[in-house]
């Protein structure tokens, strides 16, 4: 059974070169090991997804960029995910509401618009596990 995700949760990017840590505010009014739990609303770059360190995949323009001017050599830059959907599919089975959408779990993944895929690596807590 996959556990319950929240504030201080480690993600991992295919195409990022660092972990980052999942920021959940405290607006779904609901705490999981003292910490704000997360639904799959909380998918905002740079509110709730923080930079992934380096980005190595072509398909984002920074990095296309600076690889033509390197002559061809890939040249990672900076991993600031762009992220327009929520993350999939969430508790759905059977549905675990939180504020009116799905809570998110630890299997659930996060696209970038790069083509990078955002998992989670550790959900913040190991305590309240969702089914």
């Amino acid at each position: 059974m996959p556990f319950h995700v929240c504030n201080g949760a480690t993600m991992m990017c295919s195409f990022g070169m660092a972990p980052s840590t999942l920021v959940v505010l405290p607006i779904h009014r609901m705490l999981t090991s003292d910490q704000p739990a997360a639904n799959i609303n909380d998918h905002v770059p740079m509110l709730n997804i923080m930079p992934f360190g380096m980005c190595t995949t072509p398909s984002n323009p920074e990095v296309a960029s600076a690889t033509a001017a390197a002559l061809g050599v890939l040249t990672p830059m900076p991993c600031i995910a762009v992220t327009p959907a929520p993350w999939v599919p969430g508790a759905v089975s059977p549905p675990v509401i939180l504020d009116g959408v799905p809570a998110l779990d630890d299997i659930s993944i996060l696209m970038c618009t790069w083509g990078g895929v955002i998992k989670i690596v550790y959900p913040g807590e190991v305590t309240e596990m969702i089914s």
